[in-house]
């Protein structure tokens, strides 16, 4: 005859399977939700940085940052989840966005542990900062700040020197050798267009004070 008390004990045992299972597929669900929340502010975020609209990249980041956190709740009693990648990106682009604020500011640059993220997800979201920095440094190169371009160019050499300094495998540090070599060609571009300008800027002066001079 059959075991009744073992068919009772594997029912239990499925029930709590497919109890577990049902909690982790409503997690994955919400927090894949709440991480496109965190990319698509943040996204917007870095525009109005370059737009310099300051009020605006305050709303986004503070909307990013809601969105991330609810998705990091969501995840927190499923690991194996919250280690399958969706959660590192959403992390890396709000490190991104909080980091290119920084950047542009000339402010102290947050820790990972300051914005509650991996660490892989604060050096890409770094590596992908100093490259955004590209287009505000032409920004100011076209407005005639050539100064404040060399700044920009020396913030993204200093993070490259120091990424680059990262020698680790790609498992460790989410694929940041990628993310290095694309920044290694950005801050070549950026130094080529700094230094025409500038020598562009010195010859215009050397042609006016000679004209000056006639």
């Amino acid at each position: 005859m059959p075991d009744r008390s073992f068919n009772a004990e594997l029912a239990e045992l499925g029930q709590q399977a497919l109890e577990r299972l049902k909690a982790a597929h409503r997690a994955r669900e919400e927090a894949l939700a709440r991480c496109r929340e965190t990319i698509r502010a943040c996204g917007l975020a870095i525009r109005a940085v370059h737009r310099l609209e300051r009020e605006a990249v305050s709303e986004r980041l503070a909307e990013a940052e809601v969105a991330l956190r609810r998705a990091q709740d969501a995840l927190g009693q499923f690991p194996a989840l919250a280690a399958s990648g969706f959660l590192h990106d959403a992390e890396k682009e709000y490190a991104e966005a909080r980091l290119t604020v920084a950047l542009v500011g000339g402010d102290p640059l947050p820790s990972f542990e300051d914005m509650k993220v991996g660490l892989a997800a604060w050096l890409n979201g770094l590596a992908e900062a100093a490259s955004e920095l590209r287009r505000h440094l032409l920004d100011r190169l076209r407005a005639g700040e050539t100064a404040r371009g060399e700044e920009l160019l020396l913030a993204m050499e200093d993070v490259y020197d120091l990424l680059v300094s990262v020698e680790y495998p790609d498992a460790i540090t989410g694929g940041l050798r990628r993310a290095t070599d694309s920044l290694r060609a950005v801050v070549e571009r950026s130094r080529s267009d700094v230094t025409s300008t500038v020598l562009q800027s010195a010859l215009q002066q050397t042609i006016e004070k000679s004209l000056r001079g006639t």
